[in-house]
């Protein structure tokens, strides 16, 4: 059997509120809303794997996170994705690089329906680059897999490493 899966950050719930208010701003935009509770930073997203891959993937990643500190993640704005200023196809949270994986996060808070979208006036479609102010700590890293559903996709975590935790001790 095969697995679609991904790395990830999971957010708080404080903190995956605060974005679901965020996205009550722009209800009336054509845009497919990421629920509260599929908010997350994706470290790496790994496609399909295997069952056995799967078991060297979770090895790995738990020697590789018994070796990271804790540390914070600072979001800082909400902006359309950066790839496509003309035709954007999400929105996103983005923040400050996290040093431990040389990696800036964003996080996916909605989808945008194309087809809609380019019904809009290019000078009617509203403008999203708001300055927030978000930060949390993180203790784990998650290895999770996402099934496709119609109209969503559904995350599971399949195992969550604590960061700092010498296996050798």
């Amino acid at each position: 059997m095969r697995h679609r899966i991904f790395i990830a950050i999971n957010l708080p719930e404080d903190i995956k509120e605060k974005l679901a208010e965020y996205q009550k701003k722009w209800f009336d935009l054509p845009v497919r809303w990421t629920k509260k509770e599929n908010l997350h930073i994706t470290l790496e997203f790994l496609g399909y794997l295997f069952e056995q891959d799967l078991i060297e993937l979770c090895q790995k990643i738990k020697e590789m996170v018994s070796k990271k500190k804790v540390f914070t993640v600072c979001l800082n704005k909400i902006c359309y994705d950066p790839l496509n200023k003309k035709l954007p196809r999400m929105i996103w949270v983005t923040g400050g690089k996290i040093i431990e994986f040389n990696l800036c996060p964003h996080i996916t808070l909605g989808r945008i329906r194309a087809w809609q979208w380019r019904q809009i006036e290019p000078e009617e479609r509203q403008e999203i680059n708001e300055d927030i102010n978000l930060s949390f700590e993180v203790n784990s890293i998650e290895i999770m897999e996402s099934k496709l559903k119609k109209g969503n996709s559904e995350y599971t975590i399949l195992k969550s490493y604590q960061l700092g935790k010498d296996l050798y001790k």
